[in-house]
């Protein structure tokens, strides 16, 4: 793979990333990137964000709607609401044992599996039953 050189509009995107808990889409990304550089495009946010996750420097998290990113690089599961479409991350470990026993039943090689839960939050919950 070719080396990246490390931009400031990418060291940028990596400091908005890190500073949001929320799992965030590109778009809503951008739009903070927007606010510290107004020169920035879309498409530079985008492929910077590829980039980043390509390196291992944040996760892409896959989820419906739209991928969203995480700066919390360690093994964990996220949450997805079906209502207000946010994601969350599961208070639970992560389950080797899961990567284990499908290598042992299939022969094939397991690097790490993604689990993620949809339903509603708890917001959304307590809005539809009122």
């Amino acid at each position: 793979m070719k080396k990246q050189r490390n931009s400031r509009q990418r060291k940028l995107i990596l400091d908005i990333v890190a500073s949001r808990h929320d799992h965030p889409t590109a778009d809503q990304i951008y739009l903070d990137v927007r606010t510290q550089d107004s020169q920035i495009s879309r498409g530079t946010v985008y492929r910077n964000l590829g980039i980043l996750s390509e390196n291992g420097e944040i996760a892409n998290v896959k989820v419906p709607a739209a991928d969203r990113y995480d700066s919390r690089l360690d093994r964990h599961y996220h949450m997805f609401c079906t209502g207000c479409k946010r994601v969350f991350d599961v208070p639970l470990e992560y389950q080797e044992q899961y990567d284990e026993q499908v290598e042992k039943e299939t022969g094939f090689k397991i690097s790490r599996h993604r689990l993620f839960f949809e339903g509603l939050c708890q917001e959304c919950s307590l809005k539809q039953n009122n």
